[in-house]
């Protein structure tokens, strides 16, 4: 399994959103990209780490990061997933998980004292320079959902408003 690390270069990709448009790292432009990976659009962990993303979006947006998060769910299952939730951030579909498996957020975990292969909640920070090329400045994985978006925001300085 790949694993990211500070300074490391992040992999491209070209990714489809809800909306069916394709979405590259380069497409969100300049600057900080919040970059996280979930296991299943509504799930109840995933709920709350999309909730509370939204809920913080626009403190993160005022500090300059863009927020996204990408699962192995189709365009159709986001759409759902955003409208029943009413969901701010972009959401990107990797049914492949060629994404998923390039930023090594798959791979065996444990859910309920089982071991399986999944999608390993995790993520990154991206500084995204001028030609739309990466490099990782943050890499978590294994976090969790809950308190999550509020621990991210307070390691990177981002106060609420």
């Amino acid at each position: 399994m790949t694993t990211l690390a500070a300074g490391d270069t992040a992999p491209s990709f070209d990714l489809v959103d809800a909306n069916g448009q394709s979405r590259t790292l380069a497409s969100f432009g300049e600057g900080a990209l919040i970059l996280y990976f979930y296991p299943a659009a509504l799930t109840p962990g995933c709920t709350t780490e999309a909730v509370d993303f939204t809920a913080h979006r626009a403190d993160f947006e005022a500090a300059g990061y863009k927020i996204v998060g990408v699962s192995p769910d189709t365009p159709a299952k986001l759409a759902r997933f955003i409208e029943s939730k009413d969901l701010t951030v972009t959401l990107l579909a990797d049914p492949d998980k060629a994404t998923i498996n390039a930023y090594g957020a798959w791979g065996t975990k444990v859910l309920y004292g089982k071991a399986m292969e999944g999608v390993i909640r995790s993520t990154f920070v991206v500084d995204v320079d001028a030609t739309g090329a990466g490099t990782i400045r943050v890499a978590q994985y294994g976090v969790k959902a809950t308190g999550h978006v509020d621990r991210l925001a307070r390691d990177l300085g981002v106060a609420a408003s």
